[in-house]
């Protein structure tokens, strides 16, 4: 069986580019620019690539952006008020609060704070229900990535059964909710079910997101599913330090149809899908640019 490789970067780059395409459009017909507003707080290096990845990327589509940095130290006041006043502007669509916060911070409170319609990770309790009841318009980026790379790939979803590993309420939980809206049929596996292996060997496709490194081989993949691996952990192999996901890659390979490698699969893709929200926010919204009046 040929191996196909989901390149999630070259995915990413075609989803922004039809993106900056809309911009484009919608800015002629006198809409603002779509505006992203990221908060980070403190000096960890992963947040700091993760900020500037998010902002690069939404040049590329278009959009205005906004970084406001604090310190670690900062007070949750001092957070809530950033937050508070980002609510309010109105040329700001999207707003993004770079998890995780230092510890003396509630990151609960952050994702209440922020209003559901600039909610773009998807994660305040009002979007988390919505998408439960498939009403939804802005949904976490790493399930919706993870479907668009299923769209471009597979194409119609209906009546594939779908499995899910792992039931976290930023990948499992919702990505389960969307491959069901997507007609698919869906099965959670986590920690406490039984014969797990067995129920992943029955899938068309796979989405694993458990945190565990390499935990699925060959064993858990029936041959010719397509494999979306969400995985991203670092481990010592060979004295380097590694990035691998929760699939053995090397193992899988050869029975599956197409699958995801880490890194470069659906990381790329998660970005890409958080200037996607960004962009749907900014069309819900629907806030025109300023009329400036000739003197």
């Amino acid at each position: 069986m040929s191996l196909n490789v989901i390149d999630g970067r070259q995915l990413a780059e075609r989803l922004v580019e039809e993106m900056a395409e809309e911009v484009k459009t919608r800015t002629a017909l006198g809409y603002q620019r779509p505006g992203l507003a990221v908060v980070l707080v403190g000096e960890d290096p992963a947040s700091a690539i993760y900020v500037r990845n998010k902002i690069r990327t939404a040049e590329k589509a278009g959009l205005h952006s906004v970084v406001t940095h604090l310190d670690a130290s900062c007070s949750q006041q001092a957070l809530d008020d950033i937050v508070t006043d980002l609510n309010e502007r109105d040329d700001i669509d999207g707003i993004l609060v770079q998890l995780p916060l230092p510890a003396h911070l509630s990151e609960e409170r952050i994702i209440n704070l922020i209003t559901p319609e600039k909610d773009v990770d998807g994660f305040h309790p009002m979007n988390v229900g919505q998408l439960a009841t498939g009403q939804a318009y802005l949904v976490p980026c790493t399930p919706l990535g993870c479907l668009e790379i299923l769209k471009r790939e597979v194409g119609d979803l209906s009546g594939k059964h779908a499995v899910v590993v792992g039931r976290s309420n930023i990948v499992g939980k919702p990505m389960a909710s969307m491959l069901l809206q997507a007609n698919c049929t869906v099965t959670v596996v986590h920690s406490k079910t039984v014969d797990a292996v067995s129920l992943c060997k029955q899938a068309d496709i796979l989405v694993a997101a458990v945190g565990v490194p390499e935990l699925l081989d060959s064993a858990w993949v029936k041959p010719g599913a397509v494999v979306l691996d969400v995985g991203i952990n670092a481990i010592e192999k060979d004295g380097k330090r590694k990035l691998v996901g929760d699939v053995n890659f090397a193992d899988v390979a050869d029975i599956c149809k197409a699958i995801t490698p880490v890194p470069g699969g659906i990381g790329p893709m998660t970005i890409a899908c958080l200037i996607k929200n960004t962009l749907v926010a900014a069309k819900q919204r629907g806030v025109k640019q300023p009329v400036v009046k000739a003197r």
